[in-house]
């Protein structure tokens, strides 16, 4: 049966129940959630951004004829990526994020190596540690992943394994600075020669270190070359909504020239309406958030970046010191970007220990700490993710103290495990025959209940998503997903 209609809601009503709601989010601001927040900790910021979006927010960046304040925009922000990046003639486009970067690079190249090379099954060669966004794009635009795995020690892309992977059919090769699951700078040059010399193209990925990385540089940090100066370089991806410390979704795509940049690009005559051309995924693009970026650039400034990366770079040295005085506490490769990955050891063997990280991580988020959990992949450790940013400087020694405090408190919790027997049948499930009933078991047996909702401690559930073959953990988070969102 149809419902009635909604009533209309006084705004100061609206605004208390969305201020409501947000008050059960982990907080945005004051340095205690170490990922998914770049917080600048200036003051004003968050009140520009706000404005400049709302100068903006009635405008459709769809059509720049219409709205050439858009194009200005624009070109100025993906102006200032360039220059800041080594860019000098190259061409590039605003964005809704690095997801969004990553898949325009992908489809570039995708399309470029078919006009060029005529190859019609296209692969696309990464590290183990590239972004999930890569798969993703593979995905969605038909090409073949190949993963290579990486230095077991360093956590850095291995360079002469990578060129091995490089076939005819080769249409992209990635490299990260940093890659996000340990903040490792990959060997860029050595990676972007290889694929030159094959006439094959080149993607960086600095979606987070991009807008870093040459502010640490510029306060004395060894950075090693990583942008488009580096001769093979042929994209690049960096974030404003990371260490740009713009709001979110902010990124830009940059191309070595106009002519690989063409590849990004959609156009379609063939129907009645309006000519169509679209350089981005989106259609109607919200040209607030471009605003907003602008705007934030702009205050902030090259001087304030700078000051900014030496407010990071002081920040991850106390930080890392104090991990690595820490007993039990291995810092993973040698992380130069403002994030850091460590794994805890237990036991004399000095192997990590995944039920006493998993409980590390829970005894933190109650004393107000979110660290990001990462899970075993490919031989790679299990470990927590911290990402520092301007607004953490003053929370590294209270984070260090409470770190020490509930690492011996999960070492007196009783170990979480996986029945060996459940593991084992687990392994020879097929995810894609499991019915609705048998996934809804499944993630009830997990702790993932079927209305979305999390138990207060998680490490039982993510021990046991760790021990679950890739395909079947894929199929539960997705349907676990699909519970929060069940309208």
């Amino acid at each position: 049966m149809p419902t009635d209609p909604a009533p209309a809601v006084p705004a100061a009503d609206v605004l208390a129940e969305l201020g409501a709601l947000r008050g059960a989010d982990a907080p945005t601001r004051g340095g205690r959630t170490f990922a998914y927040v770049y917080d600048a900790g200036l003051e004003g910021l968050d009140e520009l951004a706000a404005a400049a979006y709302s100068a903006y927010a009635s405008v459709n960046g769809l059509d720049p004829t219409v709205f050439p304040s858009v194009a200005r925009l624009e070109n100025d922000v993906v102006g200032a990526a360039a220059s800041l990046l080594g860019g000098s003639g190259a061409q590039g486009t605003f964005t809704s994020g690095g997801t969004e970067s990553i898949l325009l690079a992908v489809k570039t190249a995708r399309d470029h190596a078919k006009a060029e090379r005529g190859v019609t099954g296209p692969q696309l060669v990464l590290p183990s540690t590239a972004h999930a966004a890569f798969h993703k794009a593979a995905a969605y635009l038909g090409l073949e992943p190949v993963v290579v795995p990486v230095d077991r020690s360093t956590y850095r892309a291995d360079a002469t394994a990578m060129a091995a992977a490089i076939t005819p059919d080769t249409a992209l090769v990635v490299a990260s600075a940093p890659s996000y699951a340990h903040g490792v700078i990959d060997p860029v040059p050595e990676i972007a020669a290889a694929a030159a010399e094959r006439g094959v193209l080149c993607h960086v990925d600095a979606c987070i270190g991009g807008w870093l990385l040459p502010h640490l540089r510029r306060v004395g940090q060894e950075i090693p070359p990583f942008d488009l100066s580096v001769p093979g370089v042929t994209s690049l991806s960096v974030d404003l909504h990371k260490y740009g410390y713009a709001d979110k979704g902010a990124s830009v795509v940059l191309y070595r020239d106009a002519g690989l940049r063409r590849h990004q690009y959609f156009a379609h005559a063939g129907w009645p309406g309006y000519p169509v051309v679209n350089p981005t995924v989106q259609g109607t693009k919200p040209a607030g958030l471009l605003a907003q970026a602008w705007a934030v650039l702009r205050y902030v400034g090259e001087d304030g970046y700078t000051a900014l990366a030496a407010r990071v770079a002081e920040a991850s040295g106390r930080l890392l010191a104090g991990l690595r005085a820490t007993a039990g506490v291995r810092v993973l490769g040698d992380p130069s970007a403002g994030l850091v990955a460590f794994t805890v050891v237990d036991g004399p063997d000095g192997e990590p220990g995944l039920s006493l990280l998993l409980h590390l991580a829970d005894e933190m988020r109650e004393r107000g700490w979110y660290l990001q959990p990462q899970l075993s992949f490919d031989g790679l450790p299990p470990n927590l993710h911290l990402t520092l940013t301007p607004a953490t400087v003053g929370q590294v020694d209270a984070l260090l103290t409470d770190l020490d405090t509930a690492l011996h408190a999960a070492r007196a919790l009783p170990p979480v495990a996986v029945d060996p027997a459940l593991a084992e049948l687990a392994a020879g499930l097929d995810p894609s025959k499991l019915g609705p009933d048998e996934i809804e078991a499944v993630l009830a047996f997990a702790g993932l209940t079927g209305d979305g909702g999390l138990p207060a401690r998680m490490a039982p559930v993510l021990i046991l998503l760790d021990a679950l073959p890739g395909p079947l953990k894929e199929r539960l988070l997705a349907e676990f997903v699909g519970s929060v969102f069940r309208i």
